[in-house]
């Protein structure tokens, strides 16, 4: 069990306690984590050791050498002989100082070492001297580091001798090229630098890491941390940090919440599992942002549209439908994230009004066209891209208009009629209500609605719905029902574009001076429950 504290309302300090050993600070940058760092720290100076951001990573070839005293206070107080942390952190700049002891960090190391050393050889003295078979040889902390290091980098190695730090690059036929440790790569250094102040400091410490994914790249950070953990099994990290990512590869660590600071105190608040992946949930939480919940992924055309039109939103793109539906319900059901708005957009497709009602009262929302793809062919955006192409002939929007009416949806239509019979079964199916009911009961409500449901009843209603927009000849109407993802990169040539540059070219426009045209082009087929500010 180990033991920290974190302030209260007032800020005094209230104990708590861990299983494990790590626990994760997460907040937005500027929201107070690493003040919050120095507060834990400043409240039981003599148990928390505070690793800060600002580190200078350069270091002589030569280590100078000291005892273990005198290198261990240099760490832990910035001062050979004085027990006293404000000459570490600069007499109160406790989250601006520079710290600058990547040398009295590797004397510590190398102190430890030869003392562990040291003792080891006394003890096999003594045995000799009492004719006791001598003891095995203890792994040193120059051991343990080596250990680490191997695991973090399998293709790099180190050698600590002759008070020097020696890198090689591993290569065939053992012809490793060699290099000074100062030398070495920016990651390289920050790694050593960690290893070796979680391995030099005394037992049962709280060390606290600020920034630790710090000139780390992804593919190492994890892997060091883990196996620091595990070395100083004895010790319980703290780490401060914004990186949603390192904290979710944590996956088993406890996480709090900076949820606000006002310059003097804390609002925090511990993250509690949810049916939302935990990195999704710590972006949301960082953000602030409102959040709207799309199909497809970041390359997606409902990404780029929606990011450009709802800009103080944050819009996640969760892949099918399946996962906006899941992910929008998740959000407003998480206690945690009750006071960020979220919302789902959604295709149309094939769906019926009995079915996008349903889904609104859980605050998601359909597009009033078949799909994001048919935005790019409505007439309004026809229109905009005419005129900016400086297309004065009006025959052009209404040969598209014609061109997708008579040579695309009515061509399609009896497929469409298909599609859309089949998508409303499935839905009627699926709310069926079975699971509070024994066998007999669900066997007798499957029978009933079944008996209901026939495929000629769903499609005489549909077909009849199909029919009168085609026979309309509506555009509006013909664009919310007819579903055919590649329709819009079919008309490019009416603008004398590609056709494959057609929506390419749209999005273009969204980020220049047209963009204005362009969203209000858009604007009226999307949800008008979510404001646009």
């Amino acid at each position: 069990m180990f033991k920290y504290a974190l302030p209260d309302e007032n800020n005094n300090p209230v104990s708590q306690e861990i299983d494990s050993n790590s626990l994760i600070i997460i907040g937005a940058n500027g929201s107070g984590k690493s003040k919050l760092g120095a507060w834990i720290e400043e409240n039981d100076t003599e148990n928390v050791h505070r690793i800060g951001a600002q580190r200078n990573l350069n270091f002589n070839e030569y280590i100078p050498l000291k005892s273990y005293e005198q290198a261990k206070n240099s760490v832990l107080f910035g001062n050979e002989k004085e027990h006293n942390k404000g000459y570490r952190w600069n007499w109160g700049h406790l989250t601006t100082t520079l710290l600058n002891d990547y040398e009295n960090v590797l004397a510590a190391l190398i102190a430890l070492n030869s003392k562990q050393t040291e003792d080891f050889v006394k003890e096999c003295k003594r045995n000799e001297k009492e004719g006791v078979t001598y003891p095995k040889a203890p792994k040193t902390v120059i051991d343990e580091l080596l250990e680490i290091w191997d695991t973090v980098f399998p293709q790099r190695s180190i050698k600590i001798e002759d008070s020097k730090v020696i890198a090689s690059f591993k290569q065939a036929e053992n012809k490793d090229t060699l290099y000074k440790g100062s030398e070495m790569s920016d990651g390289e250094r920050v790694a050593l630098y960690l290893i070796a102040q979680c391995l030099s400091v005394p037992a049962n410490k709280v060390l606290i890491v600020d920034e630790p994914e710090l000139h780390l790249h992804r593919s190492i950070m994890n892997r060091l941390w883990c196996e620091l953990e595990k070395k100083r099994s004895d010790c319980l990290f703290i780490y401060i940090t914004h990186d949603t990512n390192f904290a979710a590869l944590h996956s088993q660590a406890k996480k709090i919440w900076v949820k606000e600071y006002d310059g003097c105190k804390w609002t925090l608040e511990e993250i509690n599992s949810s049916e939302l992946p935990e990195q999704l949930m710590l972006d949301i939480m960082g953000n602030r942002k409102k959040v709207i919940f799309v199909e497809g992924t970041d390359e997606s055309y409902d990404t780029k549209l929606y990011s450009e039109i709802y800009k103080s939103y944050y819009v996640i793109p969760c892949g099918g439908c399946s996962n906006v539906i899941a992910r929008t319900k998740a959000m407003r059901d998480t206690p945690q994230l009750h006071d960020i708005e979220c919302f789902g957009i959604i295709d149309r497709d094939y769906r019926g009004e009995a079915e996008i009602n349903a889904y609104r009262e859980h605050h998601i929302y359909t597009l009033k066209v078949a799909e994001v793809e048919n935005l790019f062919l409505v007439e309004e955006l026809l229109n905009v891209v005419a005129n900016l192409l400086a297309i004065t002939d009006n025959r052009v929007v209404e040969n598209i208009k014609k061109y997708i009416i008579e040579n695309r949806f009515s061509c399609e239509v009896n497929r469409q009629i298909c599609e859309a019979v089949v998508s409303e079964i499935k839905y009627q199916l699926s709310i069926i209500e079975l699971s509070k009911k024994n066998e007999i009961e669900a066997s007798q409500t499957l029978q009933q609605v079944m008996e209901k449901i026939t495929y000629e009843s769903v499609k005489d209603s549909i077909e009849q719905s199909f029919q009168e927009i085609l026979q309309s000849k509506e555009y509006s109407k013909i664009l919310s029902k007819f579903n055919r993802k590649e329709l819009a990169k079919t008309i490019g040539h009416y603008f004398g574009l590609k056709n494959d540059e057609y929506c390419d070219f749209v999005i273009r426009q969204l980020h220049s001076v047209n963009s204005d045209e362009i969203k209000n082009a858009i604007i009226p087929y999307l949800p008008l429950e979510i404001s646009i500010e």
